[in-house]
């Protein structure tokens, strides 16, 4: 990695916090500089624009939270133990980062006002819903969950009390609602979406 590399990458790990947690696109140029260490033109030796900063911090977090899923995903065989994991490490706070979660609050932010996060929000929701949708359907196929399950249903269901609890848990600065999310889509996988077992001796 050349020098100029590594400043570009220790002004993304230092930025990247604050971005997250003021707003991608409200945070301040000037509290950039205040946690980089670097004035306006600095900043911009590195990055064309306060956007192409934002964007770059956005695209880091969330790589180091996909690496995070991914291991998790790789680290079980079962499809249902796979979706297990992942609401375990999302609704754990295993993925969660300075700020809270990046994805929800950027769900929240990137408003027609701000089209090019929003084509990063959506090209990640878009991988996350393919990747479970994915595991519910090899799920079915296993003879794990049940034949008439619907798993891009499935899927938005995860994504939205997942992203839901994250909002809340920020709101409210209450870890348990985050929590809650969790148990509920253990107890739906569990209730609604495992196929029966087979009768003892059958």
């Amino acid at each position: 990695m050349s020098k100029g590399d590594e400043t570009r990458q220790r002004i993304l790990e230092r930025a990247a916090p604050l971005l997250n947690r003021q707003g991608f696109q409200a945070a301040p140029v000037s509290e950039i500089m205040r946690v980089t260490g670097l004035q306006k033109g600095g900043l911009y030796n590195h990055f064309e624009s306060k956007e192409e900063l934002a964007l770059a911090a956005f695209d880091l977090l969330m790589e180091r939270i996909e690496q995070k899923v991914g291991q998790v995903h790789r680290s079980h065989s079962s499809p249902l133990a796979q979706l297990h994991a992942h609401i375990d490490l999302i609704a754990g706070g295993g993925t969660r980062t300075e700020g809270g979660c990046p994805m929800a609050n950027s769900m929240v932010e990137s408003d027609d006002s701000n089209p090019a996060l929003r084509k990063r929000v959506v090209k990640v929701l878009e991988k996350w819903r393919a990747l479970l949708t994915h595991t519910v359907a090899r799920g079915i196929v296993a003879g794990e969950l049940r034949a008439d399950v619907n798993p891009d249903e499935v899927a938005t269901r995860i994504i939205t009390s997942l992203e839901g609890g994250h909002l809340l848990r920020n709101f409210y600065d209450e870890p348990r609602y985050l929590k809650q999310a969790g148990e509920f889509l253990r107890e739906y996988i569990e209730r609604d979406l495992r196929a029966p077992r087979a009768a003892a001796g059958g």
